[in-house]
């Protein structure tokens, strides 16, 4: 396997990509940095070249993207603006292809959040037109799209890996395949087995963090990961973080059902930290480890 980090989550300069962190994970041993494709969108042409710059001068590359959308660009609903959605993505494909993308993951949870009152059918065909679209325009960068299934608070479609399988088995193209992500498959309780089923076919790409559980009332319940998403307990992560132990959760099913699929891909931290430098390489020595 190799093993990245996300830049999103643990971003501390002003452009919000986090490729800052790039020169240290590559001295930790990192295999590859996952950069948000959203937030390099915003870059002028003069800084999305430094950047690129940046990550060649280290000894890894950008090997993969999330945030594929930004919330401002609807995806699904009455407002969906068809010629402005192409364009983003006509251009997004071109960076990513210019650093070196191989994938780029498509959860945008906020772009596919489907607005109160609309047809629920008609949403998921806008997501299956959006999804085949971009499709089939990486495959001309030979980048792969991973749908990325994200829990019910953030989004109200394509919640679980059974439902994104079914997603690439709508799109049917061959560059479309699903990502699991640990935190989100724990918030919705879905079983590691569906990974035996789909996952040597559909898997091809994995984030990983460690669900911590909060403390409602004194009480300390995995449902609260699933119940609490705005406040100031959301907005300051602790909800996750990188994983480097097993005190609340046992990995066991989830990493042998990786490796009973056959994975051998890419394993993305994604998670605020508090403490980057230490927990970064304790969570690049756990995953070692451990898959």
């Amino acid at each position: 396997m190799r093993f990245g980090c996300c830049g999103s989550l643990v971003a501390q300069n002003p452009d919000k990509t986090g490729v800052e962190i790039v020169e240290k994970i590559a001295q930790y041993g990192y295999d590859y940095i996952e950069l948000p494709l959203a937030e390099m969108m915003e870059l002028s042409d003069a800084d999305f070249a430094a950047l690129c710059k940046r990550v060649e001068r280290s000894s890894i590359r950008c090997e993969a993207c999330n945030n594929f959308f930004p919330g401002r660009i609807r995806l699904t609903g009455p407002d969906v603006d068809e010629q402005a959605i192409r364009a983003y993505y006509a251009k997004a494909l071109e960076r990513a292809a210019t650093l070196g993308v191989k994938s780029i993951v498509f959860g945008s949870a906020g772009a596919k959040r489907v607005p109160e009152g609309f047809d629920m059918d008609r949403a998921y065909q806008q997501v299956v037109q959006v999804t085949r679209e971009t499709g089939e325009a990486a495959a001309k960068y030979g980048i792969t799209i991973v749908i990325e299934p994200v829990r019910m608070p953030d989004c109200n479609i394509i919640n679980t890996f059974a439902e994104g399988v079914q997603l690439a088995k709508t799109v049917g193209l061959d560059n479309v395949k699903v990502l699991i992500d640990f935190y989100h498959m724990v918030c919705e309780k879905e079983n590691p087995e569906v990974l035996r089923k789909y996952g040597k076919e559909y898997l091809r790409h994995v984030h990983f963090s460690y669900p911590s559980i909060p403390e409602i009332d004194g009480v300390r319940n995995p449902d609260n990961i699933r119940t609490i998403f705005e406040g100031e307990l959301h907005r300051r992560g602790w909800w996750r973080t990188f994983p480097s132990c097993r005190e609340e959760w046992d990995y066991t099913d989830f990493i042998q059902a990786l490796k009973d699929c056959g994975y051998q891909g890419r394993v993305s931290l994604e998670a605020p930290v508090t403490d980057f430098d230490q927990q970064a390489q304790e969570a690049l020595a756990f995953m070692k480890a451990e898959l």
